[in-house]
């Protein structure tokens, strides 16, 4: 199963724009892909571990294992690009 993480913050701007395009890729990906929010304010450890400096952060995992990563503002074409590599 393919993971997307999802590291955002209720303060960071970049990541209030980008909460609808994950909503739909929610939607069209159900069952395909599993989506995990991570609050970087209430888990910094998660954070930390994946190394992610700023918000926000898509980190796409493949049986475990890092196969993408976006930081930013993205559009959701290339969102599915990643999750497709």
């Amino acid at each position: 199963m393919v993971k997307l993480l999802d590291f955002w913050a209720p303060w960071c701007g970049p990541c209030k724009v980008m909460a609808p395009v994950l909503e739909e890729l929610e939607k069209e990906l159900t069952g395909k892909i599993e989506i995990e929010k991570i609050n970087v304010d209430e888990n910094q450890a998660k954070a930390a571990e994946h190394g992610v400096m700023s918000i926000p952060t898509y980190i796409v995992l493949k049986d475990g294992k890092e196969i993408g990563r976006k930081i930013g503002v993205t559009v959701k074409t290339d969102l599915l690009k990643l999750l497709q590599s």
